[in-house]
């Protein structure tokens, strides 16, 4: 088996590409950063490399590489505050993968092309991923009070003055004590005024959010 200097420029520009991407997860904090991206990035082009050059069926060792990213992104994926994170980051390995077998395969118009609309998204579409949450938060709250005798709905109706909509509600007594779960959904704005008003309430014991 013998490799071609096009072999290595492949690898080369896998090299670039993946590190170009991880430079933005880098730039972002994200748990997979730059090391990962390029060796996610040259990895699979040297898989796709090698099932053209020793197998007659490369498609099914093209298989195995999605399977084996199948299991890094899954690591990344999990459960924060109540919500699931990583799941982009896990998208973008995926992507990181694709664009090294495109490399490795040859297919050269489509992989950079794949690459810009990816990098595009990433970087153009932030701002607007950041102001849709402005305008729509998910929000969890936690307050505790002492048990009078009734329930807290009085805050339940302090978070529609505050026009939040409430997801899920629960309240549940233990001893002289009454606490209510309450999962809100509003403008970022609205969450914060919210949040003033409850940290100032004397009546409250304990307060989560």
């Amino acid at each position: 088996m013998e490799f071609l200097p096009e072999d290595i420029y492949k690898l080369l520009a896998s090299f670039l590409l993946g590190a170009v991407i991880g430079m933005e997860r880098e730039y972002r904090s994200k748990s997979a950063g730059l090391r990962t991206m390029i060796l996610i990035a040259v990895g699979s082009t040297l898989f796709t490399i090698l099932s053209i050059k020793i197998s007659a069926d490369a498609g099914r060792i093209a298989a195995n590489i999605l399977t084996g990213i199948g299991f890094i992104g899954a690591g990344i994926i999990f459960r924060e505050n109540n919500r699931v994170v990583g799941i982009t980051t896990a998208a973008i390995v995926w992507v990181t993968a694709a664009i090294g077998m495109g490399i490795g395969a040859g297919f050269y118009g489509v992989t950079i092309a794949t690459f810009v609309i990816s990098g595009l998204s990433l970087v153009i579409l932030a701002p607007i991923q950041k102001f849709i949450r402005k305008k729509s938060q998910i929000r969890s709250y936690r307050v505790v009070c002492p048990y009078q005798k009734k329930t807290l709905k009085l805050y339940e109706e302090l978070f529609k003055e505050h026009d939040l909509t409430i997801l899920q509600g629960a309240q549940s007594r233990s001893g002289g004590q009454i606490t209510g779960n309450w999962t809100l959904q509003g403008s970022e704005k609205k969450h914060d005024k919210l949040t003033h008003h409850l940290l100032n309430d004397q009546g409250i014991i304990e307060f989560d959010f």
